[in-house]
């Protein structure tokens, strides 16, 4: 099983470094990835979901120091709400730096969730920078809980798709919390 992980991580690594897009199992629903610091390969997933580029994606992460790389300051609330939740949990924060310009809101903030998923865990590690993860479906479309559920159009769509889990049912969407400077907590998705 290893060796299937670390070839799938090098192939998704080596498409990605080319400013490719790939589609993935994340810690929750299959996702559409790329370096979330390539404006070129985040505009590919917002064409191929045929979504406005206002709507922002989720960008993944692997712990603190890429937190710390995207955002100066972190409300010390975002650390006690990563230590204390069970389930993937996505958090909102302002003025992300170090990132594609197309990937940050409208309000200047980002998404970002911290994963422990060994492959998007072992695949950040390799990238060195956070990666774009928004799920599997066209912009509108219900969100695929299974790879078998994955619109053709999305497959064929991505310039790789990783053999992994796909016969597993993925889990629910994540919670999403909102975080403003002014520490104040909104929860946006539960």
């Amino acid at each position: 099983m290893n060796q299937d992980i670390n070839t799938e991580i090098h192939n998704a690594y080596e498409v990605i470094k080319e400013g490719g897009i790939i589609l993935y199992p994340t810690d929750t629903v299959w996702g559409i990835g790329c370096d979330a610091t390539n404006p070129e390969a985040v505009a590919k997933i917002y064409k191929l979901k045929q979504r406005a580029e206002t709507q922002s994606m989720i960008v993944l992460m692997n712990g603190e120091k890429m937190m710390y790389n995207v955002f100066k300051d972190i409300p010390e609330v975002a650390w006690q709400i990563l230590d204390l939740s069970e389930k993937p949990t996505t958090l909102i924060l302002d003025d992300p730096r170090n990132v594609a310009p197309n990937i940050i809101a409208a309000d200047k903030s980002l998404a970002i969730r911290i994963v422990k998923e060994p492959f998007c865990f072992k695949l950040l590690e390799r990238m060195k920078k956070p990666l774009v993860s928004t799920s599997a479906n066209i912009s509108g479309q219900p969100t695929p809980i299974a790879f078998k559920d994955i619109n053709p159009v999305i497959i064929n769509g991505v310039d790789y798709v990783v053999k992994l889990n796909q016969d597993k049912i993925g889990g629910k969407p994540s919670t999403i919390i909102k975080l403003t400077k002014d520490s104040q907590v909104k929860v946006i998705r539960k």
